[in-house]
């Protein structure tokens, strides 16, 4: 068993080591922000492989968690294991956000395609993780120490994989560990595998984090359905479309709240509201293949750009 204290600091030691310049490279950083990931010349390499050695340790530090609770027999060290989980995930968010930052720089300060492979493995290292840390998740919940029914206070239903910033917008993005209905106590047939928080920054040139937000957060998922195939339910029985004759389809939409009313000023309406009631706004359909966490990110982020350059 492991503290997380011990991750927090070896963590820390190796975001210094991703920052610090390669050996035998005098050049210096010549960005001015706090914490920017520089990518010219013979520091793309550098840069990678510190990224690369930070996700190992961490998908290390999982796999240790999970090994853990298969050799333990004891039910109190299982509830201390299970008690170090969430921590564990808080721990990864700088390293999603560091990959999210780091990817972003990457185009736009060099403004070449050149690049676009070294952003593809950076993507591909918050997908890894992404999945290491739903299957770590998955798996205490299969032993009933952890709660998935984001209905519960103590629920680990979701946790975060990383912030990006789009001008005056920033995105923050969780994964569900399992599909979860998109209402708490409406059957409405859809499922929600993602969500992302998405608020509006007073001043665009402050650091991710600092800037003081604009209105009321938006909040954006990704969401499956079953629909009949048509297809199928025609040379199928009678009777209608059978579960083989279901079709799975993925969208992204807006969450539009319906009660209490978003304009009430009668803080009553709040109160005697035990769960709150929104409709779905699709606002992009993205076929029967569920996309990847990251490709699913680089979608809404096209229609959160597109809404812009149209205001």
């Amino acid at each position: 068993m492991f503290l997380v204290s011990e991750v927090e600091e070896s963590l820390s030691l190796l975001a210094c080591v991703a920052l610090a310049p390669p050996r035998g490279d005098p050049a210096a950083c010549s960005c001015d922000c706090e914490g920017c990931v520089c990518v010219e010349g013979g520091r793309v390499e550098g840069s990678l492989q510190s990224m690369q050695l930070q996700l190992q340790f961490l998908m290390s530090k999982a796999a240790k968690l999970q090994d853990c609770l298969a050799n333990v027999q004891d039910q109190i060290e299982k509830d201390a294991l299970a008690a170090e989980v969430p921590s564990f995930l808080y721990t990864c968010q700088p390293y999603f956000n560091q990959l999210e930052s780091a990817a972003k720089s990457t185009v736009p300060q060099l403004g070449s395609q050149a690049f676009d492979p070294w952003r593809m493995q950076l993507l591909d290292f918050s997908q890894q993780l992404c999945d290491r840390l739903e299957q770590l998740v998955v798996t205490y919940a299969s032993y009933g120490l952890l709660c998935l029914d984001e209905t519960e206070p103590n629920s680990v239903s979701h946790f975060c994989i990383g912030q990006r910033q789009l001008g005056r917008l920033r995105l923050s993005t969780f994964l569900y560990c399992r599909p979860t209905p998109y209402l708490a106590r409406v059957n409405t047939g859809l499922y929600k595998r993602m969500r992302w928080n998405v608020d509006r920054l007073r001043d665009e040139q402050q650091q991710m984090g600092e800037a003081e937000t604009v209105g009321d957060t938006e909040y954006y998922f990704l969401c499956y359905e079953d629909i009949p195939n048509e297809h199928r339910a025609a040379g199928g029985d009678s009777a209608g479309a059978s579960h083989d004759n279901m079709l799975r389809m993925w969208s992204i939409g807006q969450w539009v709240q319906m009660n209490p009313n978003p304009d009430t000023e009668d803080i009553y309406d709040w109160i005697l509201c035990e769960v709150p009631q929104a409709c779905y706004h699709r606002l992009l359909f993205l076929g029967s293949a569920e996309p990847s966490s990251c490709s699913a990110t680089d979608f809404l982020q096209q229609v959160l750009l597109s809404r812009q350059a149209k205001e």
